[in-house]
């Protein structure tokens, strides 16, 4: 019999179903946008029954299609979106729309929450985002009372997936730890961080705290006939998907640094210490028994995306015509130009900043003979120089630079962009030979539950290879160390406008006329 291990894998942007071998192998996948709903600007849902009848019937048709066996699926784990907000009755039944981790309904709550971390770092050591579960269920105390009074569980993305899979409630301790509801020393929730958010009631709502690899229920008769897979196949706690993108890409010490470069700009290395309150990194557990140390922000590959969709919608039409897509030109133009080419610096805010919480995206240089091409350069290298930002604040915890980073997320899907990256970064940069990392990282969790490797580090070690490395052009590397430093200078310079442009958007909005 073959031996196959599922993840699911459940992003913000898209959902993906991903079946590996022991060996590291992807045997197959089955990929479908995740269906988020924005009701409002700043407000980004997902209708959880809709969400579990499409994951469940991906699973079928992905078995299906590949002639693959449920006998032959011998474990699942689930990875998914860290932050935002799954919630069950006190009957264990879906009432409500899941909250995306690109939510920011709570941003003003936050800024306020943030204002006294200094009250609770020594517990979460977290930093306040909107986008976490105890700043978003405040919301829903203050703003939807109905809601609140109706909270039976709290959950994460990929805990909620593995209820509908086992019909066990638990949650997952390296993802709720990034979610402000850990104490890191304690290794347990704190009922001073719920005081804190003024959600005291929810520390009675919480699932027991799992380990990744721990076995956490198994695939029941109900989802058995829906999907195909085997009644009674195990599955295991899941990864917060940073943590699963990290263990995938062999990043499993200080040595080598993980960035991801998709819808978030994420990046991170493991290590003994937690980073500072003063650092303004975030730190979390990560499933090797390490801390994970974060710098992130919602600036990173998102941006690119709706930037095409602004000023390339004639170019992205005609390429689909072709039966091609519009980042096959990219590539072509992107390696055929250079840091030279483009002297219009961007910021990559659309969805938020990591400058100012009241920072919006920009083009700054534009002249009457800047072309639409020289722009499109701008955002890859913008989107480059907020990763750079992030990177340099890890260092100044890391104490040393790595030997290598290993990249991962949507932008290595063009080796010119990677090739960007090493070169503003001024390092060396890895991919790794399988795509879908997340899924990746969920079989390796997987592989381990089922004791066919002793350990996530034995593990990595085995399904994990090399695929391309990069290496900064020093030509590249000054030059752009020149664009970085107007990058910071110009944002540092509007420092005290970023207020005022808010306050006359809101104003101009509010205004009936």
């Amino acid at each position: 019999m073959k031996q196959y291990l599922l993840t699911i894998d459940n992003g913000g942007t898209n959902t993906k179903i991903v079946i590996f071998d022991s060996l590291g192998n992807q045997v197959a996948i089955n990929s479908f946008p995740t269906k988020g709903i924005e009701i409002k600007t700043g407000y980004h849902e997902i209708n959880l029954q809709e969400l579990k009848k499409d994951l469940l019937n991906g699973i079928k048709q992905l078995l299906e299609s590949e002639k693959i066996k449920g006998e032959d699926i011998v474990g699942i784990s689930t990875v998914g979106h860290g932050k935002g907000l799954y919630l069950l009755d006190k009957g264990k039944q879906i009432f409500t729309n899941g909250i995306l981790s690109a939510d920011n309904r709570a941003e003003k709550m936050a800024v306020q929450f943030e204002k006294n971390v200094a009250d609770i770092y020594s517990m979460s050591h977290q930093h306040v985002m909107a986008s976490q579960a105890p700043v978003i269920l405040n919301w829903f105390k203050l703003n939807k009372r109905e809601v609140y009074d109706n909270i039976g569980y709290v959950l994460s993305n990929k805990d909620f997936i593995r209820y509908i899979l086992t019909d066990k409630v638990l949650q997952e301790i390296s993802d709720a730890s990034g979610n402000n509801f850990v104490d890191l020393d304690r290794k347990e929730y704190d009922k001073k961080l719920f005081q804190f958010f003024n959600i005291d009631e929810i520390f009675y709502k919480m699932p027991p705290l799992v380990k990744a690899t721990d076995k956490c229920g198994e695939i029941t008769e109900r989802v058995a006939a829906i999907t195909g897979l085997k009644v009674g196949t195990p599955v295991f706690g899941g990864m917060f998907d940073i943590d699963a993108c990290a263990i995938a890409t062999g990043v499993l010490n200080s040595n080598i640094f993980s960035v991801i470069a998709g819808t978030w700009n994420i990046n991170t290395f493991p290590c003994e210490d937690k980073a500072p309150l003063e650092s303004h990194l975030m730190n979390s557990l990560f499933p090797t028994g390490k801390y994970l140390v974060e710098a992130s922000s919602p600036t990173s590959a998102g941006n690119l995306a709706i930037i095409l969709k602004m000023l390339m919608g004639e170019e992205m039409k005609n390429a689909s015509e072709a039966g091609k897509s519009i980042y096959d030109d990219l590539e072509e133009f992107l390696i055929n130009t250079d840091a030279r080419f483009s002297n219009v610096i961007f910021f990559p805010f659309l969805y938020g900043s990591n400058a100012d919480v009241n920072a919006e995206a920009a083009f700054i240089g534009i002249r009457s003979t800047t072309t639409k091409s020289e722009l499109i350069r701008a955002v890859y290298e913008g989107i480059a120089f907020a990763h750079k930002n992030h990177y340099e604040k890890l260092l100044t915890v890391a104490n040393k630079k790595p030997e290598v980073i290993r990249m991962s997320g949507g932008a290595c899907n063009s080796n010119a962009w990677v090739q960007m990256f090493s070169d503003i970064l001024d390092m060396s940069i890895e991919t790794v030979t399988v795509h879908e990392l997340g899924g990746l990282g969920g079989a390796i969790n997987s592989a381990v539950g089922l004791g066919i490797y002793p350990s996530l580090n034995a593990a990595a070690r085995e399904m994990t290879r090399v695929k391309k490395k990069f290496t900064p052009n020093p030509k590249e590397v000054k030059k752009y160390q020149e664009k970085y430093r107007v990058y910071n200078k110009l944002i540092f310079s509007l420092d005290d406008a970023w207020k005022n442009l808010n306050d006359m958007q809101k104003e101009a909005e509010d205004n009936d006329y």
